[in-house]
């Protein structure tokens, strides 16, 4: 339509002065892009969460699944472009004179833009760890701490919206998104974020719980993608653009396709829920050691560790489907190794030690 061209336009404008102005801290643009990746909350902020406070940890993986998956049918819906092929098809430039967006090694990604999923990811995730730093402080009652209950307040906030700003800028700069797509996304993520601060039930599910909602998670998802295929609309239509006017074909990644994304994020809420529900985390965190800080410690150095350790398992991309299967066992095995896994091992060896000790 002609407004949303206008819209376009006006966001390849400001792409291009990013481009330009911005050239001296292209290094750091490119790590706040990865700072706002949503694989980065199951490998480095749930890890540290969760063995901080159970509580918290839970409502992360919760927020960052859901999150996803309604950007998932949100992308579907919408259908928005990415700058760097938009440019490429328009017809709005006169004398077939498109701009020219400079791309980078992460700039091809795969799926719809709109809203933008780094965006989306990394507000809900960092709305979930301000309010529960922010839960801490408002429990004091005197005057003084009242006051530097309000100064952290301003200060957490103001560091949410920094982040979120930065991580917006970055993902406009790479020419993946437009502005008003990474808008979207962060509004989107704290409306989600939000809903989950009154959603005490995910505390308490079941295996059986997390089985149900990874099925109708999916079953939703592929009816929607199956139903509109069947009405000759074409749901990964963004595949074939981005393999197209990418600029370096080794640009193009399996894992930001719209099905990997919705594979992955069932594969490590499965693993939450196996995990939580096993006699592992019972009999680890539930126990006396649990209270133990040395205990916490340990099992954040010790998960963070192993998680990157994961990050070194490539799994095969030349069949699709069994790409799908591995990423999905690779994401469940991530959760549960920091539930259950690993507080079990230090669980076992601070036990053994105490024995010899005695």
């Amino acid at each position: 339509s002609p407004k949303m061209d206008l819209l376009h336009s006006n966001g390849v404008l400001i792409i291009q002065h990013l481009q330009r102005d911005y050239r001296a801290y292209q290094d750091f643009l490119n790590f706040m892009s990865h700072v706002g990746d949503p694989r980065n909350i199951f490998s480095i902020y749930f890890p540290l969460w969760f063995q901080l406070n159970h509580v918290v940890g839970t409502k992360m993986i919760w927020v960052a699944v859901i999150g996803d998956w309604f950007n998932l049918i949100f992308k579907w819906i919408l259908f928005g472009h990415r700058p760097y092929w938009w440019v490429q098809e328009t017809m709005i430039y006169p004398n077939q004179s498109s701009p020219c967006l400079e791309q980078f090694p992460i700039t091809c990604e795969t799926g719809p833009g709109s809203p933008s999923g780094h965006a989306m990811g990394s507000s809900c995730v960092w709305y979930v760890m301000v309010t529960a730093a922010l839960s801490y402080t408002v429990r004091w009652k005197d005057k003084s701490a009242a006051t530097l209950h309000r100064l952290t307040w301003s200060f957490l906030w103001s560091i949410f919206w920094i982040i979120q700003i930065i991580v917006c800028i970055s993902r406009v700069f790479i020419a993946t998104h437009f502005p008003h797509q990474v808008i979207l996304g962060v509004f989107a993520g704290i409306l989600v974020a939000e809903a989950f601060e009154h959603t005490p039930a995910i505390q308490t599910a079941s295996l059986r719980m997390y089985i149900k909602t990874n099925l109708f998670l999916f079953i939703f998802a592929l009816g929607f993608y199956l139903v509109l295929k069947l009405l000759d609309i074409d749901l990964l239509w963004s595949v074939p653009k981005a393999k197209k006017w990418c600029a370096n074909p080794d640009w193009i990644n399996i894992d930001t396709t719209p099905f990997a994304g919705l594979v992955r994020n069932l594969g490590a809420l499965f693993g939450l829920g196996l995990g939580i529900n096993s006699e592992m985390f019972i009999t680890s965190c539930k126990g006396k050691n649990s209270c133990k800080i040395s205990f916490r410690i340990l099992c954040i150095a010790a998960s963070l560790a192993m998680l990157q350790l994961y990050n070194f398992i490539k799994i095969p991309t030349h069949t699709e489907y069994l790409f799908y299967i591995l990423s999905f066992c690779k994401s469940a095995a991530m959760p549960l190794t920091v539930v259950a896994l690993v507080p079990y091992c230090v669980h076992s060896l601070m036990r053994t030690t105490e024995k010899k000790l005695n």
